[in-house]
């Protein structure tokens, strides 16, 4: 390729690069996301109610989930207000929030853009009560909103398919796509595929206390779960 070709398009795609890093309304962190937020909330409506279908969701009545949606639900209004409260709220305006539990022994709990939460029964004898449910639901509701998921969506779409736009990626590879979706978000087989960085889950922890905090959890109470937390990866030998 001739040399002043290559040069024009690194510096185009540099800059194209550069208009597309936003910043983390709590940290005020630069990233890198490609893909129109409006697009992933889209994608996740199927994507949820896909996973839905093909997994063992509790009933309404069954005392996990109505705990489990008690403590989202505080977490999702102290979330609104936090919003309200930096003039944000047009950012929620595509939320449709959901809380469901599916029953697997699986430690792990999600959320996916536009507030489509997740919880496996698998994390509930670690979480044990509401402080520790709202530990975890307000770190996995804080990744969505700070569009991590986004965030190494674009980095891996760059990286294998040399595509930046989400239309195109899922025409040309559709499952694929749906895989790369399913991994940004914490969702299916491919978790060691796409982890979070040190930075991501550092300002997860840092905006989750802050809305347990807001919907009446001591966040000092925190240091229980995360013992908890600790010890069973010893005991499990696993990360979580």
């Amino acid at each position: 390729m001739n040399r002043n070709i290559f040069v024009f398009i690194s510096i185009i795609l540099t800059e194209f690069i550069f208009s597309s890093c936003t910043k983390n309304v709590v940290t005020g962190r630069k990233q890198l996301n490609l893909i129109p937020e409006k697009e992933l909330i889209g994608m996740s409506l199927t994507e949820y109610d896909n996973f839905l279908k093909q997994h063992k969701k509790l009933p309404d009545y069954d005392n996990r989930v109505q705990q489990v949606r008690s403590v989202g639900n505080k977490i999702k209004t102290a979330v609104e207000q936090f919003y309200k409260q930096k003039g944000l709220s047009k950012e929620l305006e595509m939320y449709q929030w959901e809380f469901n539990v599916v029953d697997e022994n699986i430690v792990n709990a999600w959320c996916m853009p536009g507030g489509k939460v997740v919880v496996y029964t698998g994390i509930l004898p670690v979480t044990q009560d509401d402080v520790g449910l709202a530990v975890v639901m307000g770190h996995e509701i804080s990744h969505a909103l700070a569009k991590h998921g986004n965030e190494r969506m674009s980095q891996a779409m760059l990286a294998q398919f040399g595509e930046v736009t989400l239309a195109v990626a899922l025409s040309q590879k559709p499952q694929q796509t749906r895989d790369l979706f399913l991994a940004a978000y914490g969702v299916g087989s491919g978790l060691s595929l796409l982890k979070y960085s040190r930075y991501q889950e550092a300002e997860a922890d840092k905006m989750g206390l802050i809305f347990m905090a807001m919907a009446g959890y001591n966040p000092e109470l925190a240091i229980d779960f995360w013992k908890r937390r600790l010890l069973w990866v010893e005991q499990n030998h696993q990360k979580f």
